[in-house]
């Protein structure tokens, strides 16, 4: 087997449909299978698959009680994996050409490299951002104050490069191959051998940061992480999640992500940084963005 897809659902049984449909269309010159893992839906999803792959062969479907969450649910795919590579795919992405093999072949060819990932697209062709830098003290300051200034990032690695919402969105960053830090989740091809060395997801996290704790301990063992615009996925994003239910889940990450790698010192800045960026977002968003958005931020301010 050269590669093995997990594939997570959690209510997105149409979108799930279109991407394995899209995988198989669209994958050619490998040897593949599919892990879907249904996680704990409540929207038909496992009878609406079981009707439609029963037959298909290379599709072997793990039905779960109750959400894991995105790092365990994927650990119990990466654990059935039989190939020599494992793509974890987002449910709510679409393949538009035989972008696994031709990958699954790039990194054939580079030997030092334990994850790859190329670029996201939304339906329209905007570009989204997927991954960035280790978030230190600075960066994460950054990203809370400072990060939508000119320049700045030409000075301060970005922990997260791109910035949808700013006027200089930082979409630049991905136009250029390049080795980075962290990727996400969306589509992430880990050598098997890498997950051998470090075991897979941290299931202390439910949902976000999972994918930089996993990359860091991958670089630490001196894997190289390369994100690559070559080739291109169309990932329609927050498919499984409120709009701005992120926020909470992603600080939520960061501080555990600090508790698990940086010294202990550093974890009340963390929390000092996280709740300033998140006061002048409840004014910032909350204007630009409505109720919703000033309420999240306000949630996060009280628990960051």
């Amino acid at each position: 087997m050269d590669v093995s897809i997990v594939i997570v659902n959690f209510n997105t049984r149409k979108l799930t449909i279109e991407c394995i449909r899209s995988v198989l269309r669209k994958t050619k010159g490998i040897n593949y299978s599919i892990i879907l893992i249904d996680n704990g839906s409540s929207d038909g999803s496992v009878k609406e698959f079981l009707r439609l792959y029963k037959a298909e062969k290379r599709i072997e479907l793990i039905t779960l009680d109750t959400n894991l969450g995105f790092g365990k649910a994927n650990n119990i795919g990466l654990k059935r994996s039989t190939g020599k590579y494992v793509l974890l795919l987002n449910s709510d992405t679409l393949i538009k050409d035989n972008v696994i093999g031709e990958m699954v072949h790039w990194m054939e060819k580079r030997k030092q490299v334990g994850v790859s990932t190329c670029s996201l697209m939304y339906p329209n062709g905007q570009l989204q951002g997927t991954g960035g830098y280790f978030p230190t003290l600075v960066r994460v300051f950054s990203w809370m104050t400072i990060q939508d200034l000119p320049l700045v990032d030409n000075f301060i690695k970005p922990f997260h490069p791109m910035k949808e919402k700013s006027f200089k969105k930082g979409d630049k960053f991905y136009k250029k191959e390049k080795e980075i830090d962290w990727v996400t989740g969306a589509f992430f091809m880990l050598r098997m051998k890498t997950y051998e060395e470090t075991g897979g997801f941290d299931e202390d996290y439910f949902m976000y940061t999972e994918e930089t704790d996993l990359c860091f301990r991958i670089k630490r063992l001196g894997w190289k992480i390369i994100y690559t615009p070559k080739w291109k996925v169309i990932h329609y994003g927050g498919a499984s999640g409120d709009l701005w239910s992120f926020i909470l889940q992603e600080y939520e990450g960061v501080k555990l992500f600090y508790k698990k790698h940086y010294p202990t010192w550093q974890f009340p800045l963390l929390r000092l940084i996280l709740k300033l960026g998140s006061f002048g977002r409840i004014f910032v968003f909350g204007t630009t963005k409505g109720k919703e958005a000033a309420k999240a931020y306000a949630e996060a301010f009280i628990k960051a």
